[in-house]
């Protein structure tokens, strides 16, 4: 009865005009950002960052995730009718959605994408509210060393899911454990790895960053290819017919279930629930010959499975304070830089700003379902606007929001450095999420291990004798060597074949 309370109290916050205008502000603008290929919910999260700097935590964090989960929508439209994904979770709509598209089915193929993502979203988002509560009741029994256990879990989790070399992604959750110890030394209150820079004082802007790697790298990235041609639909029928209904029911629940088990594990990442839902579709169609050539399953089922997977993915990064993929680790670094911290205290130290943020996630569902059927013959003419038009002006927003953060100059220098970089680390395969939660959990991690060597006057053995924290680590353990197993096969042939 307290949840439910709790929840109703945070639908009275969510629904008040200046929320619910943040809300609807957010699904604007997470829609065109996946429309607009190339910038990808984690690009256009972080180029965003800066318009909610000055806005309450509660308005900037429901925009926030408005953007998010409306970004993992907008990017069907790109793959139905441009055969582009708008980000990486709509890869396997293009299958199906385009060749529907193709076919003059384009309008039902996007309706069908939005009333999925709608039932997907609001089920997993009922499942967050039943589980948010007793997760993080559990977690507020962590003491320093298990949260250390905790982070480290998260890191492995990342480095080893996060890129094809498992050598490339502990290097790069290093460099961003390094990046994060830029700054005065929170014990010795010294500055460490500041080479006399004034400006690296209070450490490298974790916005300039974020906003280099993934906004600028992921711009320069995608200039290089060509955009191909819109495919012409008719969009005065979106809804499915009969049939089509019957054929998609099963698939929305099944991509639902999908979406939403996957969405709890850190590290899973949000194409991987895309590809099983369409897999086990495939399996248990009666006519598997069809998929590939415009089957509507094709597209219901994994567009259901995106945002069941966005929203239970919340659940993880509220109650325990782990990010389970890039653009959910940009969203818990946001969440920081406003005042809000994620984890099992969150529910306990604020919940009503917490409790709002679960609420508008119901809300946000209604808007994109409002915006997305009527309105989505207005958002494939986004898809005419010159790349090059949408690339400068990109650039420029970034250029604006890196400075307005500390009216600092030092920051767009930041900002472009780390744009090359990303830019670089993308053609040469590096992965970019562990260096972002590096970066992010790195203070935090540095404060458990420090506080826990202090509860044991120095004594590592406390990691060892906590059973929870020893299981935590353990697991730690269990995901590497797993993720080398995986990897060592692949890494051998390649050598070999050198």
């Amino acid at each position: 009865m307290d949840t439910l309370q709790l929840l109703l109290n945070g639908f009275a916050a969510a629904l008040s005009p200046v929320n619910l205008t943040f809300a609807l502000i957010g699904c604007i603008l997470g829609t065109l950002i996946g429309v607009l290929p190339g910038v990808g919910p984690a690009a256009g999260t972080a180029i965003l960052i800066p318009i909610t700097y000055k806005l309450d935590a509660t308005g900037g964090i429901i925009m926030l995730c408005a953007i998010y989960y409306g970004a993992m929508y907008g990017g069907t439209i790109t793959s139905v009718l441009l055969n582009v994904p708008g980000e990486a979770a709509s890869v396997v709509t293009c299958i199906d959605g385009y060749a529907m598209a193709k076919r003059g089915r384009g309008g039902t193929a996007l309706g069908i994408a939005a009333i999925g993502s709608f039932i997907g979203g609001t089920i997993a988002t009922i499942a967050l509210v039943v589980v948010a509560t007793p997760l993080s009741t559990l977690a507020l029994k962590f003491g320093p060393p298990e949260f250390f256990g905790l982070m480290l879990v998260g890191l492995c989790l990342v480095t080893g899911l996060a890129g094809r070399s498992l050598v490339a992604g502990i290097l790069m959750t290093v460099v961003g454990l390094l990046l994060a110890m830029i700054g005065i030394d929170p014990v010795r209150g010294a500055p460490r790895y500041t080479f006399g820079v004034p400006d690296l004082y209070d450490g490298i802007g974790f916005i300039p960053v974020v906003m280099g790697l993934f906004g600028v790298g992921e711009i320069l990235a995608t200039a290089e290819h060509p955009i191909r041609d819109v495919v012409k639909t008719n969009f005065s029928r979106l809804l499915p017919n009969r049939e089509e209904w019957r054929r998609s029911f099963g698939a929305i629940m099944r991509g639902t279930g999908i979406g939403f088990f996957l969405g709890l594990i850190p590290g899973v990442g949000a194409i991987i629930p895309t590809f099983i839902s369409y897999i086990v579709e495939k399996r248990v169609s009666k006519h598997p010959e069809e998929f590939g050539q415009g089957a509507i399953e094709g597209v219901a089922g994994p567009e259901t499975a995106n945002n069941a997977y966005a929203n239970a993915s919340m659940v993880p990064l509220l109650t325990l304070g782990i990010p389970s993929s890039p653009t959910i680790a940009v969203l818990m670094g946001a969440f920081i830089i406003n005042g809000v911290t994620p984890g099992p205290f969150l529910f306990a130290e604020k919940p009503d700003l917490v409790w709002a943020v679960i609420a508008s996630f119901f809300v946000g569902n209604v808007l994109l379902l409002i915006l997305n059927l009527p309105l989505v013959g207005l958002w494939a003419k986004i898809l005419d606007v010159p790349y090059q038009y949408v690339c400068v002006g990109t650039l420029l927003f970034c250029m604006l929001g890196a400075y307005s953060i500390n009216q600092s100059v030092f920051d767009i220098w930041v900002m472009i450095g780390f744009g090359l970089i990303g830019y670089l680390l993308r053609k040469l395969d590096f992965p970019l999420a562990p260096a972002v939660l590096g970066m992010i959990l790195g203070p935090q991690l540095e404060k458990s291990l420090r506080t826990s060597l202090e509860m044991s006057a120095g004594d590592f053995s406390i990691f060892l004798t906590r059973p929870i924290t020893l299981a935590l680590l353990i697991i730690s353990m269990a995901i590497i060597i797993m993720s080398a197993l995986q990897m060592a096969p692949k890494e051998i042939r390649e050598g070999s074949a050198d």
